[in-house]
């Protein structure tokens, strides 16, 4: 069944093909589907992939199989293969790429209901899903790269998909431009490793010897620099605020399951070749991007921007897991969040529907008793991400925060700050909770809020039960229970295992536990009770998300622009001047020999005579001489 692995993103292609050729004449609903049947199937073509990798042995290496499709790129020494690896990471991704990107169809036939490019939609959606696929899968950098990039423009056809508004067309510029610089990064690493080792295939890098300190640190840091791009950390998060603009679907396929998740996949795919000065810039930003982006959730006022940076902060703490060297646990709150993360976007949508697409949370309240599935969905998705045990946010979050705190030298700090951001994550999503579901009523006389539909709901209740119970993959009571953890073990050269002693990882969590119940408590006497004034509780200094935004405009607007200009200035005036000059010159010469060409055979008879004699003359000379 392994074997198989080609029709998981062949699934979804079809599905693209067919609306590309049909999407028009099928319409609402039949394109949307059949997108979902596409996205479905690879779903269970993956499951059926997993079951055949539980067949093999965990300990032999039997557990990485590689499929070669054809020779893509046979230069010289560059041997570059069109390859599926399937291997525990890439199945473990897949599993949830497939099937919360299968909800969000579902989610989509009855969100985009009498959208006038309805098919259009779909297509891009299923055309996200199979490059996502071909990311995760690829067998080598450069097949990753090529879904690495359709992850990138399907982005930014989705986030634009409404066009006709200025906001939403800007947004997709700015996140297809921002993820440029990663893109750099991807691929000077991947330049950078190909001289190093000569290969870009992960097995054979994984096999190869270890690179110099040097290059390895750079290379490190490129393949950093990539997944910040992709991953919206600091200082390349700015696109994904903005990214809310497109269809909340799309806010919760890319933003949750699939594209934000790409660079935390790369660096834990690339794991090998990762050095320990790389490992601490990268803790260090991933903790200060999740204290960032949670200070700035505290002050937002959309439904969706809350989310937005909520998701930010969440990819911090996974680059955090990375930093601190826990690989399993990184991508273990990968799969958590895309659970209570798909979720809360979903659940935003449905009252955004319900509300007549209101998403200014000061004009909702009290919408669980209009909404009573969209709300207690919701709900556990808030207790979810604000780390209330059992809900499945807190063993994936408790399992970072551990990590960080065994780490050298700085790993007190980076624990402070991840419990600090925890708090705060408890904070901002209690007032969202508070601000849209409980509380007095606040939307206007002629809103009539109304539960969605039930391919609508459906979605909310799976995705629910999946936060619900998502931690059971990787229990750290006892270690028969850590399932995810020896799954992917056979992956890492040198597995990460927790040091700390059983007291010492219950303080933790007791402690991580009081942060999120002391959030929520501020949360409930500020919003609900209002025993505590809110006055100064949303300051603009984080409503504006620090200025930082703000800030990159106007230095590109200003000294940006004046910078592009005067380069622009310098080639016109030196480069296009100096080759304009060169062809002037050249016709002014030609313009000045003109009149030796009359086209008169008299005229060139006398010449060749003329010269003639002055050879003639100046070989007289020479012999007189």
């Amino acid at each position: 069944m392994v074997e198989l692995v080609w029709l998981i993103p062949a699934l979804p292609l079809i599905g693209f093909v067919v609306l590309l050729l049909a999407g028009k004449l099928l319409g609402e609903p039949r394109a949307g589907w059949i997108a979902t049947t596409a996205a479905g199937a690879s779903f269970l073509v993956t499951l059926m992939v997993f079951v055949g990798l539980l067949g093999r042995d965990s300990h032999s290496g039997e557990r990485s199989y590689e499929l070669i499709l054809f020779d893509w790129l046979p230069s010289g020494s560059l041997q570059v293969e069109a390859g599926f690896l399937v291997d525990p990471l890439s199945v473990t991704m897949a599993l949830f790429v497939t099937g919360v990107g299968a909800l969000i169809h579902l989610y989509s036939v009855g969100y985009m209901h009498e959208d006038p490019k309805y098919s259009k939609f779909f297509l891009y959606l299923n055309l996200f899903l199979f490059s996502m696929l071909m990311l995760v899968f690829g067998n080598n950098l450069v097949v990753t790269f090529l879904g690495w990039e359709g992850v990138g423009a399907c982005s930014y056809l989705l986030i634009s998909f409404w066009h006709h508004r200025e906001s939403a067309a800007t947004a997709g510029k700015k996140a297809f431009v921002t993820n440029r610089v990663g893109d750099w990064g991807f691929m000077v690493a991947t330049f950078a490793i190909w001289s190093a080792l000569g290969t870009v295939t992960y097995t054979e890098i994984a096999s190869s010897p270890a690179m110099t300190a040097a290059t390895g640190t750079a290379v490190s840091l490129l393949l950093f620099v990539a997944a910040a791009g992709k991953s919206a950390q600091l200082p390349l998060y700015v696109w994904l605020p903005d990214a809310m603009e497109g269809p909340t679907p799309v806010s919760a396929m890319v933003h949750a399951a699939t594209m934000v998740t790409s660079g935390v996949y790369l660096l834990v795919r690339m794991n090998n070749v990762l050095t320990d000065d790389a490992l601490i810039v990268i803790a260090v930003v991933g903790a200060a991007t999740a204290l960032f982006a949670a200070l700035c959730a505290v002050a937002q006022h959309d439904i969706k921007k809350v989310l937005a940076y909520s998701t930010i902060s969440q990819l911090g703490y996974m680059f955090l897991a990375i930093g601190s060297g826990a690989y399993v646990a990184a991508i273990f709150h990968v799969i958590t969040h895309a659970f209570f993360k798909a979720l809360l976007f979903l659940g935003s949508g449905s009252v955004i529907h319900g509300m007549g697409d209101e998403q200014d949370m000061r004009k909702m309240g009290a919408l669980r008793l209009a909404m009573p599935i969209t709300g207690a969905t919701f709900i556990i998705g808030w207790l979810a991400i604000a780390g209330v045990p059992p809900f499945s946010g807190f063993w994936s979050k408790d399992e970072i925060l551990l990590a960080a705190w065994e780490q050298e030298n700085i790993g007190p700090l980076l624990w402070v700050i991840g419990l600090i951001t925890a708090l705060l994550t408890a904070y901002y999503m209690s007032r969202q909770v508070i601000l849209v579901f409980f509380g007095d009523q606040r939307w206007d006389e002629d809103a009539h809020p109304h539960e969605s539909s039930w391919t609508m709901t459906t979605p909310l209740c799976v995705l629910a039960g999946a936060a619900i119970v998502g931690g059971a993959i990787n229990l750290p009571l006892v270690k028969d229970w850590l399932v995810l953890e020896h799954f992917l073990e056979p992956i890492f050269n040198d597995p990460h295992h927790f040091s700390s002693g059983t007291i010492t990882k219950v303080a933790l969590a007791v402690i991580s536990v009081c942060a999120a119940l002391a959030g929520i408590s501020l949360a409930v006497l500020s919003w609900l009770t209002r025993r505590i004034s809110t006055d100064r509780l949303e300051p603009d200094f984080l409503e504006n998300a620090m200025y930082v935004d703000s800030t990159y405009a106007r230095v590109v607007d200003g000294i940006g622009t004046s910078s592009f200009q005067g380069a622009a200035d310098i080639d016109e005036r030196f480069v296009d001047g100096t080759v304009n000059t060169v062809g002037k010159l050249t016709m002014r010469l030609g313009q000045l020999i003109r009149p030796a060409q009359s086209g008169y055979i008299r005229n060139y008879a006398v010449g060749v005579a003329l010269g003639a004699l002055v050879i003639v003359a100046f070989l007289t000379w020479g012999l007189l001489l």
